[in-house]
């Protein structure tokens, strides 16, 4: 009996969420209409009856919009209307067998669009993404990708690439397994840095990131937004949208500075593969290192650790700062407003967490 009642409750949830779905995609193509995008709403009936050149222009109307001004003054409804029509695309492009660009689609929609089909967004991914599990995936750079991970710089060769001074300094304390009660009392109400070892050993990415192939399979087709140069201060930076299969393939094989590619960076910093030297220095010193006064610049430095000019910014010189080698399965913390210099010791992946102590309860509550 519980059986045969569930079976009817369940198809009239999935009946109550389709009914949901059509009403939010309808009230979003009446205030498409109410800011004149008469095209865009026709062009969206035509796509969802099946008709990709109508998708396409109904994206292409959307994607104008979006560039038509700074893109804080974007009406929103345009974005949510962006992430509609690459949804179109992409059911439309999947039907015909073209998961890629479905893939890429929906990438850009989850980039560019709205909130209000983020949800139908991120479940056509899934449920397209899955039909590539099985794709047998070229291996020819395999035996690159693992040496480039297992090629970690010695001490003694890093030092000669390092910044002046690098492990001469205060070195970031390391402890393992911290408790939550001694990271907080210990470093975080002391805004202090530490590094914790053994939290991350059962992650499943310790092992799967170092296998090329399989970052290949399961997100290669996958739109990544990078950043290229050596650093976003620099005149020749730039952003771009690639593949992750793309990215995978510069991480291994750019030997040229100006056209180095890195995922945006996004206060806890995990090192999952590789090593890097991290160079940390205190809120407090942020006078001494010369923050750009554009508004937009004030949370970097002019100062170009890799050549100092002495003449320029003296302050620098007699600076205290922590350093560390961050090795492989190691996170570290940085307090909130320190400063940071990272540079990679191998080919390496980290994954940075960042959150908020404002909902943290007063003190006595």
């Amino acid at each position: 009996m519980g059986g045969e009642s569930g079976a009817p409750a369940a198809e009239a949830a999935k009946t109550a969420a389709v009914e949901v779905d059509e009403e939010r995609r309808a009230a979003l193509l009446r205030r498409i209409t109410e800011e004149g995008g008469f095209a865009f709403v026709s062009s969206a009936e035509k796509a969802a009856g099946g008709d990709l050149r109508a998708a396409e222009a109904a994206r292409e109307m959307a994607w104008e919009q979006l560039h038509s001004g700074p893109w804080h003054e974007v009406v929103p409804a345009w974005r949510d209307a962006y992430a509609m029509a690459c949804l179109h695309v992409a059911e439309l492009r999947a039907g015909a067998g073209d998961r890629r660009e479905a893939l890429r689609a929906l990438d850009m929609g989850l980039i560019m669009g709205g909130p209000l089909l983020r949800r139908d967004l991120d479940e056509a991914v899934h449920r397209i993404a899955a039909c590539a599990e099985d794709e047998v995936v070229a291996d020819g750079c395999a035996d690159k990708w693992r040496e480039g991970i297992s090629n970690n710089r010695d001490l003694a060769e890093a030092l000669r690439i390092l910044p002046n001074k690098s492990l001469s300094s205060k070195r970031v304390e390391k402890r393992p397994s911290l408790s939550l009660e001694t990271f907080i009392c210990d470093y975080f109400l002391h805004d202090s840095p530490v590094i914790i070892s053994g939290c991350i050993d059962h992650w499943p990415a310790r092992t799967k990131w170092k296998d090329i192939t399989y970052l290949q399979r399961v997100a290669g087709d996958r739109t990544v937004p990078v950043e290229v140069g050596t650093n976003y201060l620099c005149s020749e930076w730039k952003q771009e949208l690639i593949t992750f299969s793309q990215f995978l393939e510069r991480v291994h094989s750019n030997n040229c500075p100006s056209n180095l590619t890195y995922l945006a960076q996004h206060p806890l910093f995990d090192q999952v593969i590789g090593r890097k030297y991290i160079r940390l220095y205190p809120a407090s010193a942020s006078e001494s290192l010369y923050p750009h006064t554009e508004s937009m610049l004030s949370n970097s430095s002019q100062v170009d650790l890799d050549n100092i000019d002495f003449t320029e910014f003296p302050k620098v010189e007699n600076l205290d700062f922590f350093d560390c080698v961050l090795e492989e399965g190691e996170m570290l913390y940085i307090p909130p407003k320190w400063w940071h210099y990272v540079r990679s010791l191998s080919t390496s992946f980290c994954v940075s967490f960042w959150w908020s102590a404002t909902g943290y309860p007063s003190e006595g509550a």
